[in-house]
C-alpha cells in the first residue's frame, strides 16, 4: 500500500486545523500512521483510495470529516481555449487520452514535490506502474497550443527530463533510466506515441518521459495535465490530478481533443455521479438502523452531498474522483467509518458455522514440531528470489519451470523460488556472527510451473557436520511421518559426488540431501561445513 509524506505546514494551511487534530483524527477516516516526524507525518493509505495520495486530496477529506467543510465539493470548470488533435496511428498503441489546463498555481519546492509524489503514486495504483495510466504534467508558458497527440517514428529526438542533450525515443528506452525501466510496455510497436506543440516541440513521451522544456519550476503558474493510457482509469487520474491542483488554488480549464475523423471530446467530467440508497440495503449492510438525518450527515463528512427524498431513499452525490466506489456498497461503508465502527454494536452472526483448519496448514504444523523437536529452529525467508541465488550461488542449471515477476522492485527479488535450500544457505551467510552449530529449517511455498507446492527443507553448519547427520536427520523425520523411504544416488550438483542422495517414496523422487558442494558454501561466504536436506510434502 502506498505511503504518502504529508508536511505538516500543508496540512494546517489547507485544513484549517491543527497538526494535533490531524494525528488523532486521521486514522479514522481508513489510515494508517506509518510514522511521525518533525516536519511530516508518513501514512499509509489503502489502494482503493487514489484521492488520498496527495496532501491535497487529504486535506479535502479531513475539512469534510472534522465538520470544517463537510458535502460535496464542487469545483468550477471553465470553457476550454486548448486543442489537441489526436493522429489516427495512436489509436492503436496507447489510444485514451485525457487533458487539462489549470491556471493560477502558486508552487513551491515541496508543492512540487507533493505532485511528482502524487504522479508516481497514481501511476502505481491505477497505472499499473504506467501500463494502463500515465501522467504528464507541463509548464504551459513554455509551449504553444494547439497540441498534437501522435504515433512517431522511434528515430525523433528531442532532449528527455534530466538530460541535457538529444536522444531519439529508441536510445531512452535503452539509456535513459526512466526509459529501460519501462520500456517493455511499448514492445511489439514500431511507433511511439508522442505530444507535440504547434511547434513541434516536445511535450511528453508517453508512459516514459516528459521533454525537459516543459519541466515544472517554482515559476511555473499554468499547466497542461495530460493522462493517456489503455482504459477509462485515464479519466479518473485526470479528475484526481486536476482537484487535487485546484485545492491549491488553480483554475481548471477544459481541454477540448479532436479525433482523427473529426469528433469532437471533453474528456474532463467533474459532476457529481448520482446513486440513490434504499433504507434496507444501509440497515442491512450496517447491522443497524439510522436516523435518515444521522446518515446525511456521515456522508457529507466523507465528502459526499446527500439529501433524504420524499419516500425515504437517500440520494448520494458521488464525486468523480473517488475511484473506489463502483456501487451503492462502497458508498454504505463510508456511512459506517463515519459513523464509528466503534459505535455499531457487536452481534453474534445468526448461522453456527464450524471451522477447520486446512490440511496444508496441518502438514506444515506436523513439520515445525518435528523439527523442532529435532533440534532445529524455524526461519521464515521471503518467498521472492533471483536467478543469481537460486541457481548460481547453488551451481544447479536454470530450468523452465520458473515464475518471474513481471515489475520487481529489486535485482534480489525477480523470480519466485521453486525450492527452499537457496534461502536457508542465505540465512546462514547472514548469521555469520552467531556462534555455531547453527540448525534452521522452512516448511513453506514453492512456485513450480506456476503451481503452489509446499516444501521442507533444513541445514546444519558446523565443523563436524557430515552425510551421517543428515542422513539421521532425515531417517527420524521420515519415522516421525510415518513414511517409508529409500535412498539413491543423486546428481544434484549442490551437493558433493558421493556424499549426496535422493529421497525416494512409491519409486517418485520427492526430495534431497546430502553435504553441500565447497563451491556453493564459498558462494554464500561461508566457511563451514554445512549439510541439507529437501523434500516435497506434497
Amino acid at each position: 500500500m502506498p505511503i504518502i509524506t504529508l508536511p505538516y505546514d500543508d496540512l494546517e494551511q489547507l485544513t484549517g486545523t491543527d497538526k494535533d487534530t490531524i494525528i488523532e483524527r486521521i486514522p479514522m477516516i481508513g489510515a494508517d500512521i506509518e510514522r511521525i516526524e518533525e516536519e511530516s507525518i508518513d501514512i499509509e493509505f489503502f489502494p482503493d483510495r487514489p484521492d488520498l495520495y496527495s496532501v491535497e486530496g487529504v486535506a479535502r477529506a479531513l475539512r469534510g470529516f472534522l465538520d470544517i467543510e463537510p458535502g460535496f465539493c464542487e469545483y468550477e470548470v471553465k470553457p476550454y481555449t486548448i486543442e489537441i488533435t489526436k493522429d489516427e496511428a495512436i489509436e492503436s498503441v496507447r489510444p485514451v487520452l485525457g487533458c487539462a489546463v489549470v491556471r493560477g498555481v502558486r508552487f513551491s519546492s515541496s508543492s512540487i514535490k507533493t505532485l511528482m509524489d502524487l504522479q508516481e503514486s497514481l501511476h502505481w495504483g491505477l497505472g499499473r506502474d504506467r501500463k494502463k495510466v500515465s501522467i504528464g504534467v507541463h509548464d504551459l508558458s513554455k509551449v504553444q497550443a494547439p497540441f498534437r497527440y501522435i504515433a512517431a517514428d522511434p528515430d525523433f529526438s528531442f532532449v528527455p527530463l534530466d538530460f541535457t542533450e538529444p536522444m531519439t525515443m529508441t536510445e531512452i528506452l535503452e539509456k535513459h533510466p526512466k526509459g529501460t525501466r519501462f520500456a517493455s510496455i511499448l514492445d511489439g510497436f514500431d511507433k511511439y506515441p508522442l505530444i507535440l506543440d504547434a511547434n513541434d516541440n516536445v511535450l511528453s513521451f508517453p508512459p516514459i518521459i516528459n521533454g525537459t522544456l516543459t519541466m515544472v519550476t517554482e515559476e511555473t503558474t499554468d499547466l497542461l495535465v495530460d493522462v493517456t493510457g489503455l482504459s477509462n482509469e485515464v479519466y479518473t487520474a485526470l479528475n484526481i490530478v486536476t482537484t487535487a491542483l485546484a485545492e491549491r488554488g488553480g483554475e481548471i480549464e477544459y481541454v477540448k481533443v479532436i479525433t482523427a475523423d473529426g469528433e469532437e471530446e471533453i474528456p474532463l467530467d467533474l459532476s457529481a455521479k448520482t446513486r440513490v440508497l434504499e433504507r434496507s440495503e444501509i440497515d442491512g449492510l450496517i447491522g443497524m438502523e439510522l436516523p435518515a438525518d444521522e446518515i446525511v450527515r456521515q456522508l457529507n463528512r466523507m465528502g459526499f452531498g446527500a439529501k433524504e427524498l420524499e419516500d425515504g431513499r437517500i440520494e448520494v452525490q458521488v464525486p468523480r474522483y473517488r475511484a473506489d466506489i463502483l456501487d451503492n456498497p462502497d458508498i454504505i461503508e463510508d456511512i459506517a467509518v463515519g459513523y464509528g465502527f466503534d459505535k455499531i454494536p457487536a452481534v453474534f452472526p445468526m448461522n453456527a458455522t464450524v471451522g477447520k483448519s486446512h490440511m496444508l496448514s496441518d502438514i506444515s504444523a506436523d513439520m515445525r514440531e518435528i523439527m523442532t523437536g529435532l533440534g532445529y529452529l524455524q526461519v521464515m525467508p521471503f518467498t521472492l528470489t533471483s536467478e543469481r541465488v537460486h541457481f548460481e550461488w547453488m551451481c544447479r542449471e536454470k530450468t523452465d519451470d520458473v515464475t518471474y515477476v513481471l515489475h520487481p522492485i529489486s535485482e534480489d527479488q525477480t523470480m519466485v523460488r521453486t525450492t527452499i535450500l537457496p534461502n536457508l544457505m542465505e540465512i546462514l551467510s547472514m548469521n555469520q556472527h552467531r556462534e555455531l552449530p547453527q540448525r534452521i529449517f522452512e516448511a513453506g511455498d514453492v512456485v513450480i510451473n506456476g503451481k503452489n507446492g509446499l516444501h521442507l527443507a533444513g541445514v546444519s553448519i558446523n565443523a563436524q557436520a557430515n552425510f551421517t547427520e543428515v542422513r539421521e536427520l532425515v531417517e527420524a523425520l521420515m519415522r516421525e511421518r510415518m513414511v517409508e523411504y529409500e535412498v539413491v544416488e543423486s546428481d544434484d550438483p549442490a551437493f558433493m559426488e558421493g556424499r549426496r542422495a535422493d529421497i525416494i517414496v512409491d519409486g517418485k523422487k520427492i526430495g534431497v540431501m546430502g553435504e553441500l558442494f565447497p563451491q556453493v558454501i564459498v558462494n554464500f561466504g561461508l566457511g563451514q561445513p554445512v549439510v541439507g536436506f529437501e523434500i516435497d510434502l506434497l
